[in-house]
């Protein structure tokens, strides 16, 4: 049955809830009625004593309601209580004057109903129930009650019965009416105003961009350890017997890279046990770069011109990165052909050029398209740099170009990261990446394509 139903039950005690919280407001306003009346009665005074402390209870109840825990602990009991979804409310304490408006109004309608509800649901079960005892007690037919409702003849005796039973069903049918009323008035007085719903997509980007960049950064450190390993591993199988020397550092190369993987991937994993603020992430910068490239093999060739200890932080950090990227690449796609890697410090920026022969036959294409050179694009983006990767003179090149300035690093990776986060809605500025196969770089076919994914 619709009115005691679970939903109209728990919708009940939520209302009676409210009027146990109106009950503090109440006392406070009999005395100020009994002040002003001269009635010093608190519970045995006239309705009109009873009325009053209500009508002076509710504007204090509106004016408590301004306290920042008002809106959290309402939309609580709204969620337990009322059946209302919880995204159509607002979990925040209500900020600026409109929400506060709409809390206050909220809080002031639920203890004003609640404590009209509550104070029927205790004294009109106890009416109802002896009004349909009266036919079948003496005492009651005999007692004032019957001679003050006039119902000292029989017929109307038995009329209290179904009259009784009347009044408890108006009860509950008030008690559900109620309950549903306060139901749909919740989210439009407790729900998100646009300020509430802007903060909470930030929340969303900035929880999005975290993940975004861990992610990267274990694709980045674990898929490279273990090209570089396949690679090094394969190597060495193939010429067993007739290289021990190579063998050998093919197994040191393996160690080394293993050893520093563990240690970023200990890094990474720290960030998601312990929570992520907004710094940069750990990880290996350019002055590292060397035992990278020694990891990869021999047939990797590293052209540094300057001084690479200029480089700020940030951008060590993600050049190291990209670089470490080209180097999986080539790992997976160049079949253990010689590749160069180029990095070439200027005044104002970091230039990395890293090129492999295409391979004879193409790559199978990866159904997601891969996720490398969209990281590559990412990391030269939130530095206000360029890449651009593509098929030119018949060697696969990555391009990327990195400023130094101060006013292209990052604000602290989640700051910028949010920006990706809300999705890539083209570049603008110096920010720009041909990997989505719709630019050509000079002289060659679209940047993923014939080539493979990467």
């Amino acid at each position: 049955m619709a009115l005691l139903g679970r939903r109209a039950r728990l919708r009940w005690v939520h209302l009676i809830l409210g009027g146990a919280l109106f009950m503090p407001y109440w006392l406070v306003g009999t005395v100020v009625v009994g002040l002003l009346t001269g009635e010093g009665s608190m519970f045995g005074g006239s309705l009109t004593v009873q009325f009053g402390a209500y009508a002076v209870g509710l504007p204090l109840a509106a004016l408590s309601s301004l306290f920042p825990l008002t809106r959290p602990m309402s939309v609580a009991a709204v969620r337990a209580l009322c059946g209302v979804a919880g995204d159509r409310l607002a979990d925040e304490p209500a900020r600026g004057r409109s929400a506060k408006a709409r809390t206050s109004g909220w809080f002031t309608l639920h203890l004003g109903i609640g404590a009209l509800v509550s104070g029927a649901t205790l004294a009109l079960p106890p009416f109802a129930v002896t009004v349909m005892a009266l036919p079948f007690s003496e005492a009651l037919q005999k007692s004032e009650l019957t001679s003050f409702w006039g119902l000292d003849r029989p017929w109307l005796q038995w009329a209290a019965l179904p009259a009784g039973l009347l009044m408890l069903l108006a009860l509950a049918a008030v008690a559900a009416g109620a309950g549903a009323f306060l139901a749909r008035q919740a989210p439009r007085l407790l729900g998100p105003s646009p300020a509430d719903r802007l903060a909470a997509a930030e929340r969303r980007a900035a929880e999005l961009a975290v993940r975004n960049r861990l992610a990267r950064e274990l694709h980045d450190s674990v898929g490279h350890a273990l090209s570089a390993v396949s690679l090094q591993a394969s190597a060495a199988r193939r010429v067993l017997d007739a290289d021990v020397e190579f063998v050998r550092e093919a197994l040191a190369a393996i160690e080394e890279t293993t050893r520093r993987t563990v240690g970023e991937l200990d890094s990474v994993l720290g960030l998601l046990r312990e929570g992520e603020d907004d710094g940069e992430l750990p990880g290996p910068r350019l002055d590292a770069l060397d035992a990278l490239v020694r990891g990869a093999g021999r047939h990797v060739e590293l052209t540094v011109t300057g001084a690479l200890d200029r480089v700020p932080d940030a951008v060590s950090r993600e050049a190291y990165r990209i670089v470490q990227e080209g180097l999986t690449n080539a790992a997976r796609y160049a079949g253990g052909e010689r590749m160069t890697a180029r990095l070439a410090l200027t005044d104002d920026e970091l230039e990395i050029i890293m090129e492999n022969p295409l391979p004879a036959r193409a790559p199978v294409v990866r159904p997601d398209g891969g996720r490398g050179l969209r990281g590559v694009a990412e990391r030269a983006r939130l530095l206000g740099g360029t890449s651009e990767v593509g098929r030119v003179a018949g060697v696969w090149r990555l391009a990327v170009s990195l400023p130094l300035g101060t006013a292209s690093e990052p604000k602290g990776a989640a700051g910028v990261e949010r920006e990706n986060a809300r999705g890539e809605r083209g570049t603008s500025g110096r920010a720009r990446s041909t990997v989505d196969a719709r630019t050509k770089a000079p002289g060659s076919e679209p940047s993923v394509g014939k080539g493979g994914s990467r």
